[in-house]
């Protein structure tokens, strides 16, 4: 049975530990996850990709022959963004005001391991043995792409599960759509020159300018969603130039562009590239980052049964899009059934005196675990 008051002490545990990223300071909460689940007696296995960095991953054994094969996982990130400064309640101590816990964190995702964490306490003392196995995996590297985290974890096939929920969410939103985004940069050269004679010299700052121009004026094509908005370009950054008095003969700016399933990133780049060769032949794109689209049917029996189970407890969870990227882009390329849901505060997640409701995180738990209860089998 879900303890409201060991969940809400167990939340305010995880947020007093720093694991901010970067730097990546994620150590010392590993270890608490990993002892926290171990009293359980599940089996724990921790898996680092880079120094001091540990992925936990516990599982709770299901009694079918085939329960491995059948396995559910569920995974929030405690990994956080810097706290930076100006916070009206202190972004470690977990403090508690009006029904919120206030501090780093708290949204984005400790409150939502938290409540992963009692859920699989939960079933672990009323003695709940179900048909499927139920993985728990609490990633690092969320925030800075997940290259220590989820995605290594699905490549080497660490997570062989059927299924998988994504506890990365506000307000029992139910992510079942998401963009893909490919953030470049774009590098134009020219040629240098003396200011007062710039027109000896070919100015790449303003050749970047007018690439600038054209991307934003640029209407990408798309098949319409019912749950994403139209394709967007945002240029993050423009870097260029030496001296005032010079011409510059170099500038690179950034672009951050989203795009909707059923376009291509080879589509995307082509036109990205078409547009900077209308205005030089001479430039070069760097690919930091790439992310597929991804889409789960509302049919799919995984995202039917949550729903069902919300509905029964008197909650209307929203069947919606992300514009942004969370985790459940990679487990396309895995070919396993995804999507996000969680019980964060909605619009607080890097904010400065972030909070989570508290009985958002205790109406989550008896969610999640009604679910699992449900879909994995008695």
């Amino acid at each position: 049975m879900i303890n409201n008051q060991r969940l809400i002490a167990l939340t305010q545990k995880v947020i007093r530990v720093n694991s901010e990223n970067p730097p990546g300071n994620e150590y010392a909460l590993s270890q608490l996850i990993k002892k926290d689940m171990v009293s359980l007696g599940l089996a724990v296995r921790a898996y680092t990709f880079d120094r001091d960095r540990h992925n936990i991953v516990a599982t709770l054994k299901g009694k079918a022959k085939d329960s491995a094969k059948k396995a559910v996982l569920i995974s929030p990130h405690f990994d956080t963004v810097p706290a930076g400064k100006g916070w009206a309640f202190p972004p470690f101590v977990a403090r508690i005001h009006k029904g919120k816990i206030y501090g780093r964190g708290a949204s984005d995702d400790k409150g939502n391991l938290a409540v992963c964490m009692e859920v699989m306490r939960s079933l672990v003392e009323d003695k709940v043995v179900l048909k499927k196995d139920i993985v728990l995996a609490a990633t690092a590297d969320e925030e800075t792409g997940s290259h220590d985290g989820i995605v290594p974890l699905l490549k080497r096939k660490i997570l062989k599960v059927k299924d998988a929920v994504i506890l990365d969410s506000d307000e029992f939103h139910t992510i079942v759509a998401q963009k893909g985004l490919i953030h470049c940069r774009l590098q134009v050269f020219g040629k240098k020159a003396h200011g007062a004679y710039n027109w000896q010299g070919v100015n790449a700052i303003e050749l970047a300018a007018k690439i600038i121009g054209k991307l934003k004026a640029h209407k990408f094509p798309y098949r319409k969603h019912s749950l994403l908005h139209r394709p967007t370009v945002n240029i993050g950054t423009v870097k260029g130039g030496d001296k005032v008095n010079m011409v510059a003969d170099f500038c690179e700016f950034s672009i951050d562009t989203r795009y909707l399933p059923g376009t291509t990133p080879g589509q995307v780049l082509g036109i990205i590239k078409r547009i900077a060769k209308s205005v030089t032949p001479r430039f070069k794109i760097e690919i930091d980052d790439i992310q597929h689209p991804y889409e789960i049917s509302t049919t799919h029996p995984l995202v039917q049964t949550y729903v069902k189970t919300c509905r029964c407890m008197k909650i209307k969870p929203q069947l919606t899009g992300s514009e942004g990227a969370t985790v459940i882009s990679f487990f396309k390329k895995a070919g396993i059934p995804a999507f996000a849901t969680g019980f964060a505060a909605s619009g607080t997640a890097h904010t400065t005196d972030e909070f989570v409701r508290i009985n958002d995180l205790c109406r989550g738990a008896r969610v999640l675990e009604a679910f699992l209860k449900e879909y994995c089998g008695q």
